[in-house]
């Protein structure tokens, strides 16, 4: 079976009196993203966000949101809350950290969500396809509403089986689509049909060269000098899909939370149809649809699938803006620790099918 090793770069500097106040400065994504807007809008509350990867430790930027939850890794005893790689504990952060009452350490994309965290690789990366497919049972079993899954490559009969109960189960189902150089191509659960593939952009918005291409990337987000939580009380900085990745699934716990009733894969067809157009017009191998916009995500008029119209309505703040602008060899290699968020409901299949052959007209590109 395959294993599973991390394609993340992450420095944990020692934990010191100042790191919480100076993290916070340093998470350049949540200025770009417009996390604080969003914010406004929707947190996340009421939502279980299920983390397969290498455990969640209890940080304290992230604590009150975690849940007890389980380690698949044979001979490994645990609820998850251990984490002795950091990766884990990184995507978790991402997703869910709630910070300080100060308004210091680590925020969150969904700082109201729950994070379940299921420890299938251990403190080196190493695991099982298999293993990740317990986790996904498990997380489908225990009421997640969105599946973190931090890997990519191989895939065993197991796992497929059960990412498509994860995506028939209403669960949006999300993944990261690889690292270059190890990766040359998207890799599995990604390209799965019904799995939501990011990819990552740069400071800058433009593609990032750890980013693979190919077409099952749907939408990308920031996945360069990412930092987060780590275990022991760090913080993290990360490089690659794996942390797009995340955001995303902190993205689809904010559409859910305001939506509690919107089927997974109209959680996804949201997600890239406000997404903000980047490269040729419409979606391309590089950036899908576009980059993740949190706020037209939880704004526009985005008509249901089999309704869309010629256009998507962005609220009137986030259009001015853009206006403004713009004026001036899997099943061999081993699951690779990445970071993938997934998208669920049976109709989602058709969602993919559909929107590579008819692909919505680009929005104004950031």
């Amino acid at each position: 079976m395959s294993g599973i090793s991390s394609p993340n770069l992450h420095t944990n500097p020692q934990a010191s009196p100042d790191a919480a106040a100076r993290i916070r400065p340093d998470q350049w994504h949540l200025g770009y993203l417009k996390v604080g807007e969003a914010h406004r809008i929707s947190r996340g509350e009421g939502v279980v966000v299920a983390v397969a990867d290498t455990g969640v430790d209890p940080h304290q930027d992230l604590r009150e949101n975690l849940l007890a939850g389980t380690t698949t890794i044979s001979g490994t005893p645990g609820d998850g809350r251990k984490d002795l790689n950091s990766h884990g504990t990184s995507m978790a952060g991402l997703i869910a950290a709630h910070g300080r009452s100060d308004g210091t350490g680590a925020l969150g994309i969904a700082p109201q969500a729950k994070i379940l965290p299921i420890q299938s690789s251990g403190a080196n990366n190493a695991g099982t396809a298999d293993d990740l497919a317990l986790g996904i049972d498990f997380a489908i079993a225990h009421g997640a509403g969105v599946i973190c899954v931090s890997s990519v490559g191989g895939a065993s009969p197991e796992l497929i089986r059960a990412v498509k109960a994860a995506v028939s189960a209403n669960v949006v189902v999300v993944a990261a689509a690889g690292n270059a150089p190890k990766d040359s191509y998207v890799g599995y659960p990604a390209r799965e049909q019904g799995v939501i593939g990011v990819g990552g952009i740069n400071r800058l918005g433009d593609h990032a060269s750890v980013s693979v291409v190919g077409p099952d990337v749907d939408i990308v987000a920031p996945a360069v000098d990412i930092y987060s939580t780590s275990y022991r009380g760090k913080y993290s900085k990360g490089t690659g899909t794996s942390s797009a990745t995340a955001i995303v699934a902190g993205a689809a716990a904010l559409i859910r939370s305001k939506y509690p009733n919107l089927p997974a894969q109209e959680v996804a067809h949201r997600l890239t149809a406000t997404a903000i157009d980047k490269g040729p017009p419409g979606r391309d191998d590089q950036y899908g649809y576009g980059v993740i916009d949190l706020v037209a995500a939880l704004t526009a008029d985005v008509p249901p699938l089999g309704f869309e119209t010629s256009s998507v309505t962005a609220p009137a703040s986030t259009a001015a803006a853009n206006k403004n602008k713009d004026n001036d060899n899997s099943t061999a290699r081993g699951l690779a620790t990445l970071g993938v968020l997934l998208a669920a409901g049976g109709g989602y299949l058709a969602w993919r099918r559909r929107r590579r052959g008819d692909d919505p007209p680009p929005r104004i590109s950031r």
